[in-house]
């Protein structure tokens, strides 16, 4: 069987960066002009109102990876939880947690590496913030009411995103906030053809995958706003990924 990519060392060092490294050269500087740094913060910094939010706002980050927009949510809500498939992004998340930094190695080039330290933002109050393994498509029945529901590139890399989908209306407060942001890559070694949710033609017309989640969402949700948030992943010291993420912000009706 092929090794998970999300609990592989390479995976692992790659997300770290991705959530919690700093830019660095050589990095051509229309990437940086985009706003394509910083993911993970900007899908709550971008996405959500915080003004919008009460007091004793709870957040739920779905595919949370290591953790960097859930401790992005706590500045905003007094409790949040952190939900992720892979239980080696959880145990480094809960590390995260519990002691503000850990030091991991990425590649720069072939077999060298270079030793890196990850740092939660000191003013974040890490209590705030509980992480645990799941799968978003079969969440526990107790987890509760939210008054934010973040999916961040995660509905399509998941088996069922339409079982992820249906379950959101019972997690979220009526004027709850929902975010989902996806750069729409379907690929079969992650959901089988016949789950996705877009990127295909049905009956000679192409079907689109923000369509879908409208027609699935509208029911019980009011769209607020739609926007691009580039992003870049670092796989070494010259190469890296750079996509657009499609985040569209709904209000639970």
């Amino acid at each position: 069987m092929a090794e998970n990519y999300y609990d592989s060392r390479r995976g692992v060092s790659e997300y770290l960066l991705f959530h919690y490294g700093a830019p660095e050269l050589p990095l051509p500087p229309e990437w940086v002009e985009a706003g394509a740094l910083e993911f993970p913060t900007r899908c709550v910094s971008q996405c959500l109102d915080a003004g919008r939010l009460p007091p004793n706002a709870r957040a739920l980050d779905l595919g949370c990876a290591v953790g960097r927009s859930s401790f992005e949510l706590a500045r905003r809500c007094p409790e949040v939880i952190g939900i992720d498939f892979s239980e080696q992004f959880i145990a480094l998340a809960n590390r995260l947690r519990q002691r503000g930094s850990l030091r991991f190695r990425s590649c720069e080039e072939g077999e060298l590496t270079r030793a890196r330290r990850a740092v939660v933002p000191p003013e974040i109050d890490r209590r705030r913030v509980k992480f645990e393994v799941g799968d978003a498509t079969r969440l526990r029945a107790d987890l509760g009411e939210f008054d934010v529901v973040l999916a961040a590139n995660l509905m399509d890399r998941l088996a069922s995103p339409m079982k992820c989908l249906e379950r959101l209306p019972g997690l979220l407060r009526p004027g709850g906030r929902l975010i989902v942001a996806s750069p729409y890559t379907w690929l079969a070694s992650y959901t089988p053809r016949k789950n996705w949710l877009g990127g295909f033609v049905r009956g000679g017309r192409p079907v689109k995958t923000f369509d879908a989640m409208r027609q699935i969402l509208s029911p019980h949700f009011k769209l607020a706003r739609r926007l691009d948030l580039p992003f870049l992943l670092r796989e070494h010291a010259r190469k890296y990924q750079l996509g657009i993420s499609e985040a569209s912000v709904w209000v639970r009706r």
